[in-house]
Order: C-alpha cells, then sequence, then structure tokens
C-alpha cells in the first residue's frame, strides 16, 4: 500500500501544479477596466462644489462630514491619445491625471461612494503615496486615519506618507499637464544625495512600527502653491497622542540629518568670519554617534559629529588657499552646523518635549534595563537631559582653482 502510494504521490503534485497554473488568474481584470490610483490626499471634511451639487440632486447617504479625501486617477485618455501638440504643454492639452474629492466619515465608504462616479473601479495597488493636512494630523490620531490603509491588502506597504501645510489636495495638482503629481512627490524624495532637508522615506511599513514602538517621530512635509510642489520641513507626531504636535522649518530638519548621521548629501552655506564672504561645503559624508550617559539618576547625551567634503563655492578669492585658510573655513562650517543642531535641539526637548532625533533608540540598545524603567515616558524623560555635541568637519577637496 506504501509503495502504490508512493507511486501516486508525484502524479498527484503534478495536478496539483496544473491546477494552480490554470486558475491562477481566474480573478484578473483589464486594466483598461480598472481606475489606477497613484495617490490620495486627506483633509479636513469640506464638501466641493460638485458634492453639494449632487446632494441637491439626491445624491447623497447619511454620513458625517469628518474628512474629505481627493484620490488621483490616471487620466486613460490622455494615456491613450496622447497630449495636444507632442508635448503636453499646449492650451488644449489634457492633464495626465483626475482628482475625484469625496467628503464622510469612513474612509471605506467614500472609496465606495466615488465608485458611483467612476466607470471603473478604484484600484489601489498601485498607491504611491498618501498625503495628509495638518488640520487632520492636529485633529485625528494617525493610526486610526489610516487603520484602512493598513487593513487593506490590495494597498502595498511601500506607500509614502505625507503631511501638507494647507489643503493636502493642492499638492495633487501641478500646472505641467504630462505629469502626474504623485509621481513628482515621490521623485523629490530621491533628490536626498543633493540636500540635507530631506528625511528618510516614511512608508506605511515604517510607520506601523513607529506607531506600535510609541515613539514620537517625523513626516516629511510638503508645500503647494499655483502648481507647484515643494518638500520644506517636517510635522512632529507625538507618540502618545498619535497626534501632530508641531512642525520643524527646513533649517530644523536639516540639523535631525546631522543628529541622526542619515544625510547622503547636500550644501552648508556660511559667512567666512575675516572676510565676511560666501562660502558653500557640499557634504560627501555624515557620520554621528549619539552617546548616552549614565550617572545616578541623571541621564545625559553627547552626539558626536563628523563630516567630510568640499570646498565648492569660495568668494574669498584674495586669500590663498593654504592650510590657514582652510583650517578657518572647516572651523566655520562647524559652527554653521553646531548652529542647525542647537536650534533643533532646543525645539523638540523644550518647545514641543518629543524625541524625534533617534536618542531613545541609543539608550535602548546602551542601557535596555534601564531602557525598561523609563519607556513608558521617554519624551519626559528626553526633555530634562542636558545634551552636549561636537562636531568635526573635514574639507578634502576645493575644486579646480584659476591663479592669477
Amino acid at each position: 500500500m506504501k509503495s502504490k502510494l508512493k507511486r501516486q504521490l508525484p502524479a498527484m503534485v503534478i495536478v496539483c501544479l496544473l491546477m494552480i497554473c490554470v486558475t491562477g488568474c481566474w480573478s484578473s481584470r483589464e486594466i483598461e477596466d480598472l481606475g489606477l490610483t497613484f495617490a490620495i490626499a486627506i483633509d479636513k471634511g469640506k464638501e466641493t462644489n460638485t458634492e453639494k451639487e449632487l446632494k441637491e440632486e439626491g445624491g447623497s447617504y447619511p454620513k458625517k462630514d469628518n474628512i474629505t479625501l481627493t484620490y488621483q486617477f490616471v487620466n486613460e485618455k490622455a494615456a491613450g491619445a496622447g497630449t495636444s501638440g507632442g508635448g503636453g504643454s499646449g492650451q488644449g492639452a489634457q492633464k495626465a491625471y483626475i482628482n475625484i474629492s469625496e467628503t464622510g466619515d469612513s474612509l471605506q465608504q467614500i472609496g465606495s461612494e466615488v465608485a458611483l462616479r467612476r466607470d471603473r473601479e478604484v484600484f489601489s495597488p498601485h498607491l504611491k503615496v498618501v498625503v495628509m493636512s495638518e488640520d487632520v494630523l492636529h485633529t485625528f490620531p494617525i493610526d486610526e486615519m489610516l487603520d484602512q490603509f493598513f487593513r487593506d491588502n490590495e494597498i502595498r506597504l511601500s506607500c509614502l506618507v505625507l503631511s501638507a501645510k494647507g489643503e493636502a489636495r493642492d499638492a495633487l495638482q501641478l500646472k505641467e499637464n504630462g505629469e502626474i503629481p504623485a509621481f513628482r512627490l515621490i521623485g523629490l524624495g530621491e533628490n536626498e544625495h543633493k540636500v540635507s532637508r530631506i528625511l528618510p522615506p516614511m512608508t506605511l511599513a515604517k510607520l506601523i512600527g513607529k506607531l506600535h514602538s510609541g515613539s514620537s517621530f517625523l513626516l516629511q512635509n510638503v508645500v503647494a502653491a499655483n502648481g507647484a510642489v515643494k518638500y520644506s520641513g517636517a510635522a512632529v507626531i507625538n507618540g502618545k497622542s498619535k497626534k501632530m504636535i508641531g512642525t520643524l522649518n527646513e533649517y530644523e530638519t536639516e540639523g535631525i540629518t546631522w543628529i541622526r548621521g542619515e544625510g547622503k548629501g547636500g550644501v552648508v552655506k556660511s559667512h567666512d568670519k575675516k572676510s565676511q564672504q560666501t562660502l558653500a561645503y557640499d557634504i560627501n559624508k555624515i557620520k554621528s554617534k549619539i552617546q548616552p550617559i549614565v550617572k545616578g539618576k541623571d541621564i545625559s547625551f553627547h552626539v558626536d559629529i563628523e563630516s567630510e567634503g568640499d570646498l565648492v563655492e569660495n568668494w574669498n578669492t584674495k586669500e590663498a588657499l593654504d592650510t590657514q585658510f582652510i583650517d578657518r573655513l572647516e572651523t566655520t562650517i562647524e559652527n554653521e552646523v553646531k548652529k542647525i543642531v542647537g536650534q533643533v535641539l532646543k525645539k523638540i526637548q523644550h518647545d514641543y518635549k518629543a524625541d524625534v532625533a533617534g536618542f531613545d533608540e541609543s539608550f535602548r540598545l546602551t542601557y535596555p534595563h534601564l531602557w525598561k524603567r523609563v519607556k513608558n515616558n521617554w519624551d519626559d524623560t528626553f526633555s530634562k537631559a542636558d545634551i552636549t555635541y561636537s562636531v568635526n568637519v573635514t574639507i578634502t577637496h576645493f575644486g579646480t582653482v584659476k591663479t592669477q
């Protein structure tokens, strides 16, 4: 009996594999029939004029106007026909995207309501970015706001999460007809090798970890005006309330990059104290070490920051690039970085009382037993800790210099 079963087993496996191959696409849907969603903006509830007009005609359902979702779909007509004039910039050209807004109190129900206005179903596996307004982040805990996104198995956890000053839907508008705003927002984050004011991307996957840890954290912020968008600063999210408690400007966001040692590039501009001329330092490398120090009941930290880079701009052309001159420029850059770091530490320690710079992780790894005692009130502990810092900058290249 056993030998007969052994002979039948390979055949059974082959049959099962064939069944999987044949039936693997049973639920496939033609891409032409899908409403590809690339971005979603979340704002405080405010019905659009279109919603009001439909409501007057009887097109409404029981709801509270808590939030307004704006879905960004690909414009199938523009994608199929191409843009007029070949370049997509003519007055008659169609935009590559369509934005549709709907107001309600349930993200799932809002999505269903949008399906009543579209001839293609909402299809979210290609969702690239979620943008939330500061008003929403101040009002609703982010874990409750995004609960539906975490549960929906259509939405990939690689989706980027951003905050927005003003209305989030404005970040989903561009002047250019041929570009989809969702891809512009993703592309801005890829410039981190040129700018030290861009935070590492906060995806849905990373956000889940942050929310479970109970730590305060930052969301990259965007601003929009007249069809242009820009990464600018960050939203500070409190680890306990899960709500936004303030913002960091671009200068302060750069300070977080220096403390964490996460920068991949960027420029530090300063002025030579002796000549008062402008100079610019191009960052090649940032290295940072946060050292926790425990003495009795007192907790303190020292942040040791090191950087290497190039002198890429120097308006003081009268002095020779000798060792003394370079030493002076390095000191100037070091003082500028200290100023940046000092300003953001004051903001997060004393104004917001929120550790968004990674001091908690350093303390947890160095003092795991002590961490268990302080982790539940870490932001309060962090706000009272003494923090010192040192900066060492090395200029490794000076560019090509013409001599008279």
